[in-house]
């Protein structure tokens, strides 16, 4: 019930202050549940996948920072975030996700590289879809990556990509983690220029990534 409240209520604000947004794709989203994941490029992209992707509830990891806020533990816990320790995470980071797969009617919003300011991929979404028997979906966005973009109303896309179907005899190693995460790369690259060909990502704050 909150969840869909406060997506509503988010929904009408992302209207109000920048506009309508557009989808591209979105047929190719699976009937039942799927991985969400696409590269981190704004803190509010994961607002616009939950909105876009509409009826579709999805949970999603928040870093644990986050939960020592009364006021956002309250929001995150009812919006069906749980939390992740970057620094030290335990078994619940692939546990948690894997159970709503498979027992709710909830998909996961995960982004590979983990933070915005870093483009190497991840293996989790690939051990989480594998252990779920999900999908992994691609998805991007596309508009403003400042707050002064946002509210200048550029336009924002969000767009998606072929489902990927992960093979259950997969190895989790460092090589099929490799693989993974190529195919990942070049399925964000090609929705990218379906999008628009000369949109090229240009990082806002580069420096956090090298700390």
């Amino acid at each position: 019930m909150f969840y869909s409240f406060a997506r509503w209520v988010l929904a009408v604000l992302a209207v109000i202050f920048n506009g309508r947004y557009t989808t591209v794709n979105k047929e190719k989203l699976p009937a039942g549940n799927y991985v969400l994941v696409g590269p981190h490029r704004t803190w509010w992209d994961p607002l616009y996948f939950a909105i876009a992707t509409w009826p579709k509830t999805f949970t999603f990891m928040a870093k644990i920072e986050l939960f020592k806020n009364p006021i956002l533990r309250f929001i995150l816990n009812h919006g069906h975030a749980f939390p992740v320790d970057r620094e030290h995470p335990g078994p619940s980071v692939i546990k948690t996700p894997v159970k709503a797969l498979k027992n709710t009617d909830m998909s996961l919003i995960m982004f590979p590289s983990g933070s915005r300011h870093s483009n190497e991929m991840k293996g989790g979404a690939l051990m989480i879809a594998k252990m779920a028997g999900v999908p992994v979906v691609p998805a991007v966005y596309q508009g403003p990556l400042t707050l002064s973009g946002l509210l200048k109303r550029e336009k924002i896309t969000i767009a998606y990509g072929d489902p990927i179907m992960i093979d259950r005899k997969t190895k989790l190693n460092d090589e099929a983690i490799a693989v993974f995460g190529d195919t990942l790369t070049a399925a964000f690259d090609d929705i990218d220029k379906e999008v628009d060909p000369t949109f090229v990502y240009v990082d806002q704050h580069p420096e956090k990534g090298q700390k």
